[in-house]
């Protein structure tokens, strides 16, 4: 990130944008997580409460309920906004992580946890969890990195090495 002041505007632009676009796969992946995160959280507190087992149409049927956004986390939009040319990398990428998210649990798992031992749904929580929190802080990070690009964008408006015509003229 040294570098910034070196490089041309548009690397500038175009790094920031990759940054952007990665961002909105992971907030998207992390809404996905959290989805399927609250579903196991749902069935340990089942559990928890004496329920009876759960069939996988009761879990649909529950599923507004389980789903919507809890007290202290705010879940946000979880869009996937300006991918433009950018579009078949993300879906790659995007499909990659969803297949990670598979290997912790998958929907005809999830929609089993019944079946499973508490042993292995709290399990399954922590693990879910964990990429939770790694995904947040990837999440963070690119955040910084935007900051840097926008602000040497900015810099170099306010110092006259970037002008309005030459974006114009672009």
């Amino acid at each position: 990130m040294n570098d910034l002041p070196s490089l041309s505007l548009d690397e500038v632009r175009t790094r920031r944008g990759l940054c952007q676009d990665t961002e909105e796969i992971l907030s998207l992946y992390r809404r996905m997580i959290q989805g399927r995160l609250d579903i196991v959280q749902a069935e340990l507190a089942r559990r928890a409460g004496g329920g009876k087992g759960a069939d996988p149409a009761s879990l649909v049927e529950s599923l507004p309920e389980i789903l919507v956004e809890h007290g202290g986390r705010h879940l946000g939009p979880g869009r996937l906004t300006s991918l433009g040319s950018q579009s078949s990398i993300a879906e790659e990428k995007l499909d990659e992580l969803i297949v990670n998210l598979d290997k912790v649990i998958g929907g005809s798992r999830l929609t089993s946890l019944a079946n499973e031992e508490e042993t292995s749904v709290r399990e399954i929580a922590d693990q879910l969890d964990h990429l939770e929190r790694e995904v947040s802080e990837q999440r963070h990070q690119l955040h910084l990195h935007i900051d840097k690009f926008q602000s040497e964008i900015v810099r170099r408006y306010k110092t006259g090495e970037a002008s309005v015509e030459g974006l114009l003229g672009s």
